[in-house]
């Protein structure tokens, strides 16, 4: 597993002050020859997978057969989570995850994806991802205005939610004439920073074909942009309202304005500017009209005078015959689930861009015309498959392995949905706001940063996670790269400590007069979505601050190999006539770094109990005297908790 250098602030150096440095990595598989086939091996990946083998399984294994690669496939506990954060974009109660945990069904899996599907949060995740590459942002520099935003956000949620076909989700959004407070998807052609007939087709590749039109030839591009040459705007008397029509009339008013104002310019260099303008457009008007050229080659000779030239485009595009329409969106789902596209990056198709596996691309470009563009049964069809259940650790690190999907690849949660978690951990919530100030920009308190519909407003922490910027409409406009200062804001941050100090959820908890095992079973469910293994629970009853008895009666605090228990300290046993303290430090030993600089990783071994990937039955609680904890040890540990890697990433 790749190393994810982080610092690592004990519990107890966190209240001094004092910053740690450490190295922490999950798990690498470990194989036993003693295992019975079907049993994990270690908290996060099994041998056995309860999925049935799809055809498009057989076209992913067939190409690691052929690179020497043995899949291996992830627990129950590690699929839960994924799932949960894949479709909906948050995790699942504690509740949720012991139920999935603790089911025997067979078909477990596919009924989990089917009722996430069909959930609300649904609609709210997909539609955050649409809004990036939509451009979704009232303010600077889209400039959409917070009414058309809504009106914008609005649509697409709704056509998320009502599972509109992509074919027609695309017509509507081309072909809309309206206005942008009441006509959502006319925004489209506002949120466009150049909204020249260039600049227009350029982003309608982008988004629609999965092209970048900076490599094409002029002719190509000038070709393409005649489908938008009679796109007009004009405002309204209400504010910022604006009208977006197909104008066939449009070099006529053009040429009428000018005219106007040379007539009326008060100074003789505006005239002669009006003048010159206006001149110029009668001498387009009487030439030829410029032919349309569609980007596979096609000339069309002379644009239907009584017809909008988008809908001649969209006729072209929403085809199953077109060459670029099913095979972006295909390969854009499948990075958003998988984690990279077939073709990469999911925006930047062209022929010396070619796919890694192009059976499965042309299968799956099958089976999206096949269902009509039902995207929700497209999604159905990865989250089934055995592929997207492949396990997260990399046992080969090689690019060709990458490209050909021998795993599931760690991912930062987003900006939204990590915040999202905490603040549904802690109880707390988050105060949004946007740069200019009107009334219906108030965000309600409960609602989660994915639900937001304008990218203007945010939060400290959703641009220090780096949220996308929504300016370009570009995948990698996102950045979910972990930076330093991401890490002390998790590990230092006075907002984090407020959260985890007030937030109701945690002091309900803290609270509620559980025994110490109970407790620890609800914080790694409620965090990790998974149950702790012994080795964990034994760490967790271990730290704490000692009552005062004689010291052949202490408890003595042990470690653990668990990385969602790294980063904890033990506090020192208090006592005025010590001559010294005694620290024990809670912390990961996997990575352990040595003189030569070099990385040793230690895997849990953990036996299985029960279903596939549950870490069976409730662990049993350390047989050594059990420490009292105080509620700052709680809090402590649920500190280290979201600091983990495994609570940080979709893996």
């Amino acid at each position: 597993m790749r190393a994810l250098l982080r610092p690592v602030a004990a519990a107890a150096a966190r209240r001094a002050g004092v910053l740690l440095l450490g190295l922490t990595l999950m798990p690498a598989p470990v194989t036993r020859g003693d295992s019975p086939a079907g049993v994990a091996t270690n908290i996060y990946e099994t041998s056995a997978c309860p999925t049935p083998v799809t055809p498009l399984d057989k076209l992913v294994l067939r190409r690691l057969a052929k690179a020497g690669v043995t899949p291996a496939y992830c627990t129950d506990a590690v699929f839960v989570r994924r799932a949960f954060l894949d479709v909906i974009g948050t995790l699942p109660t504690a509740a949720e995850a012991r139920a999935f945990l603790e089911d025997q069904t067979a078909s477990k899996r596919q009924e989990l994806v089917d009722r996430l599907l069909a959930r609300p949060e649904f609609a709210d995740y997909w539609a955050l991802k649409w809004g990036d590459l939509l451009r979704i942002k009232a303010e600077f520099p889209v400039n959409l205005w917070p009414n058309a935003a809504q009106a914008y956000h609005h649509w697409v949620r709704t056509a998320v939610r009502d599972n509109l076909p992509y074919d027609r989700f695309v017509r509507e959004l081309l072909t809309a004439n309206g206005s942008n407070f009441r006509v959502g998807p006319v925004n489209f052609y506002r949120a466009v920073q150049n909204r020249t007939p260039e600049g227009l087709a350029a982003a309608v590749a982008l988004t629609f074909m999965g092209c970048r039109t900076d490599p094409w030839p002029t002719n190509r591009l000038a070709g393409l942009a005649t489908f938008f040459t009679q796109l007009s705007y004009k405002p309204t008397r209400e504010w910022k309202e604006e009208i977006v029509f197909w104008d066939p009339d449009k070099d006529f008013a053009l040429l009428q304005s000018n005219l106007a104002a040379a007539a009326t310019a008060t100074n003789a260099a505006a005239a002669t500017n009006a003048a010159a303008a206006a001149t110029n457009l009668a001498v387009a008007l009487r030439a030829p009209p410029r032919a349309a050229l569609f980007p596979d080659g096609t000339r069309l000779k002379r644009l239907p005078p009584n017809r909008d030239p988008r809908e001649v485009f969209a006729d072209w595009l929403i085809t199953p015959k077109n060459p670029w329409f099913t095979r972006s969106i295909v390969n854009r789902v499948w990075a958003w689930l998988v984690g990279r596209g077939i073709i990469h990056e999911p925006d930047d198709i062209r022929d010396d861009n070619p796919p890694s596996n192009p059976a499965l691309l042309a299968y799956l470009e099958k089976e999206m015309v096949a269902g009509k563009y039902d995207l929700k049964s497209f999604y159905r069809l990865v989250l089934n498959s055995r592929t997207y259940q492949l396990s997260s650790l990399p046992r080969h690190k090689t690019p060709e392995a990458e490209a050909n999907f021998a795993s599931y690849p760690l991912r930062r949660l987003d900006a939204e949905v990590l915040i999202d978690a905490i603040n549904r951990i802690t109880g707390s919530s988050e105060l949004y706001t946007s740069p200019i100030p009107e009334p219906f920009t108030y965000i309600p308190k409960d609602m989660p940063a994915v639900a937001i519909a304008d990218g203007s407003i945010s939060s400290p922490f959703l641009a220090l996670f780096g949220r996308s910027a929504r300016a370009t409409g570009m995948e990698n406009e996102r950045n979910n790269k972990p930076t330093p200062a991401q890490w002390l804001y998790l590990l230092n941050s006075t907002e984090i400590q407020r959260k985890l100090e007030q937030g109701p959820n945690l002091q309900a908890l803290f609270n509620s007069g559980r025994k110490p095992a109970e407790m620890t079973e609800v914080l790694y469910l409620t965090i990790l979505s998974r149950f702790p293994t012994p080795e964990e629970v034994q760490t967790v009853e271990g730290y704490g601050r000692a009552q005062p008895v004689k010291p052949t009666q202490a408890a003595q605090p042990r470690g653990t190999n668990s990385p969602a228990a790294s980063s904890a300290t033990t506090n020192p046993a208090p006592g005025k006539t010590e001559a010294k303290e005694t620290k024990s430090t809670v912390r990961s030993p996997q990575p352990t770094v040595q003189s030569s600089n070099t990385v040793a990783v230690k895997s849990n071994q953990v036996p299985r109990v029960g279903p596939l990937g549950s870490l069976g039955p409730r662990s049993k609680p350390s047989e050594k005297p059990v420490i009292p904890k105080r509620r700052d040890d709680w809090m402590d540990i649920t500190w280290a908790l979201i600091n983990s890697e495994e609570f940080l990433y979709r893996h």
